[in-house]
């Protein structure tokens, strides 16, 4: 599982949801990820202190700022572009598969205490955002 989680001052998928300050996360799901990768990487955002203290150091987390997510499903994470120049998918879980994984990510970060809007699995969105800093980490489960 990958997720790249961006702070934002704001953002927004349609179809979906929107929220105000917090961060963006772009969720790829992998063959062979279950619902533990899931849990223990959402646990991981809601903890990520990439919010700056008084003295301007990255010390408080999104349960500190009380700051959302919009967690948008996005298999192109999962792209093997080790051999020409057409990305390979197969590295990437079925929906079937994926589409629960997707829910459990956002269900755990709900269940630490962090307000959650989500995007349309599946669904082709237009995601919009501002970059906050910017503040880009990939973080990487399995």
């Amino acid at each position: 599982m990958k997720a790249v989680v961006q702070r934002v001052a704001r953002a927004s998928a349609e179809p979906g949801g929107a929220i105000a300050a917090g961060v963006c996360v772009l969720l790829g799901v992998a063959d062979g990820d279950d619902e533990g990768v899931a849990i223990r990487l959402a646990v991981k955002v809601g903890r990520l202190r990439i919010f700056e203290n008084d003295e301007g150091r990255f010390e408080r987390s999104l349960l500190d700022t009380g700051g959302s997510a919009l967690v948008v499903s996005q298999f192109t994470l999962i792209a093997d572009t080790a051999k020409g120049n057409r990305p390979s998918f197969s590295g990437a879980a079925r929906p079937e598969v994926a589409e629960p994984l997707y829910i459990a990510f956002a269900d755990a970060l709900r269940a630490v205490g962090v307000h959650v809007e989500t995007g349309v699995f599946g669904a082709r969105m237009a995601v919009e955002l501002v970059n906050d800093g910017p503040v880009t980490i990939i973080l990487e489960h399995g």
